[in-house]
Parts: structure tokens; sequence; C-alpha cells
């Protein structure tokens, strides 16, 4: 059975999503409908995507009702500020088909215009207040990030998307998220982002990690799944990414087995204290460059 997070307002969420980050628009249709037929009841997009038209076109194709499915985007940091959000959301949801979406949280913090950040944040709060979308959150969002905007705006985020594997685990903020009432939603659940350059001078993939590979062979899993349960048997949200049926479908079964206290204890034992995500004011001005198409 899958495993459902309900959110500090009440609204359920589905703990395992499918990721559609770099999909080409030209196949998030079709992953899109597959997971759906599969099992899936979570998906996971966002406007610098630039696939969400693809992702509505998945979702009414699969033939499962609007209802059971939850459906989550993000705003991208060039349509910061109350007006520029309220018109991403038009935008968001013209090209996605629907009326309401079910999660819809900035991607990052623009850290350098953070003034613009709350701004956004409180036109998320007047879509919510509206019933346009069913909960708000935050993406990439470390502790000072969330101690100035609880400073400044009144709905805690729902959610903090954030990138977690066994190898990056951001102990300190997961912490925080538990005691915030906040739900830890983890982007490259299954360590991708450590099998290319950039993560350290010792990068190595996750899914050759020998202790992962011997878990998964106690239980007959994989090592992608050993991770993906990990996360959801511990209250965290995953939204791995696939296009390949069989992935899609492997990513999904895990819900038959449970991992030991040993073994969950042997994976938090892997983590570098490392993160890819590294935000800056010269990286906020050319993610201000990056334009989102209309509707």
């Amino acid at each position: 059975m899958v495993i459902q997070l309900e959110l500090n307002n009440g609204v359920t969420m589905p703990a395992l999503g499918l990721g559609v980050f770099q999909t080409p628009a030209a196949e998030t249709a079709e992953a899109v409908t597959t997971a759906l037929r599969t099992g899936y009841r979570h998906i996971d997009t966002a406007a610098s995507y630039l696939n969400e038209r693809s992702v509505g076109e998945g979702i009414r194709a699969s033939g499962i009702d609007r209802d059971e499915i939850f459906l989550e985007s993000k705003i991208w940091v060039s349509h910061f500020g109350f007006d520029e959000t309220l018109h991403a959301y038009d935008k968001a949801v013209g090209k996605l088909g629907v009326d309401v979406i079910d999660l819809l949280i900035l991607h990052q913090p623009l850290a350098s215009r953070f003034d613009r950040t709350i701004a956004a944040y409180q036109a998320l709060e007047q879509l919510l207040a509206d019933g346009r979308v069913r909960a708000i959150g935050v993406s990439n969002f470390q502790p000072q990030h969330l101690a100035d905007l609880q400073a400044q705006t009144s709905v805690v985020p729902a959610v903090n998307q954030i990138e977690l594997h066994p190898y990056s685990q951001q102990r300190e903020l997961q912490e925080l998220h538990a005691g915030l009432g906040i739900v830890t939603q983890a982007w490259s659940p299954i360590g991708g982002i450590t099998f290319y350059p950039g993560f350290g001078d010792d990068r190595r993939s996750t899914l050759e990690d020998e202790v992962l590979q011997g878990i998964g062979a106690a239980h007959r899993k994989s090592a992608a799944q050993v991770m993906l349960r990990w996360h959801v048997q511990q209250g965290r949200s995953a939204i791995p990414k696939s296009v390949r049926p069989e992935r899609i479908a492997e990513n999904f079964d895990i819900f038959d087995f449970e991992l030991t206290a040993d073994e969950v204890a042997r994976i938090d034992g892997l983590d570098t204290g490392r993160s890819t995500y590294q935000p800056s004011a010269e990286a906020d001005d050319r993610y201000l460059s990056f334009a989102i198409p209309e509707a």
C-alpha cells in the first residue's frame, strides 16, 4: 500500500512521486502516463522544467481521475514578487490544464533579493486562501531562509524540497523541519546528482555503494529501492525521476519490505555532510534571466 503523508494543514500527499526534472517535453507525457498506470498518484514538475504542458497531457492520457492525483509544481525565481507569482500560477494551471494545484512551492530562495521571495510566498498564501492551491511550500531553503520567511509570513510551509540521499542527508535541516511541522521532500533521492562532476573529488555512485547493495541483496531489492524505502520509512517524501517503464515500476515497488533499525543506521552512516546546492548572488543573477514562456 502506498504510504500517505499528512501535511501541516491536514492535506494528505503520497510519499512517493514521479519527478520530471530534465525530462524532455516530448518524453514527459508518456512517462507520466506510465507512472500513473503503474500506481503512482503524485507527480512533481516545475515551471523551469518546461514540461508542465506535457505533464497535463500525461495525466489526461492515463485515464486516472484528476481527483486521485496529487500534482505539485514550482514557481521559478524570475517570477518572484506578489503580482508576478500570481501570474506564474495562471501560466502553470493553463499549461497543466487543471483548476487547482495540490502543492505549489517556491523553487529556491532568491537570497540576494529576499524581499521578492517574501512577496512571492505571500502570493502563495493568497492562492491558498482563495482555494486555488491546496498546500504551499518551498524548495532548497536553508535554516536562515526559513527563519526569515517565518518572521514575515503567516503560513508555515507544508514542504521543503531539498537535495537528500544517503551521501547528503542535511540532518540539521531535517530536524528543523520536524520541529516546525514541515515535510522533508527529497530531490535526487537516489543520489543521481552524485554520478556527475560537482559532488567532490571522491565522486562515486550511490547505486554502486556496497552497503546499499548488500542491504538490497538481503531483501531481493536494488540499491535504488533500498534508498527509496529508507526515505519513506523515515517519513520523508521522495520523487525519483525516470522515463524508462521498467525503472518507473522498480522505483514504485518498495511497499512490500521494511528495513531493519540496523539497516537504517548503516544507511544513515553513509552521510558525507556535503550538498551540491550552493546559492549565491551570482547564481541568482543567472537564474533571473531565465524566462518562463506564457501558457
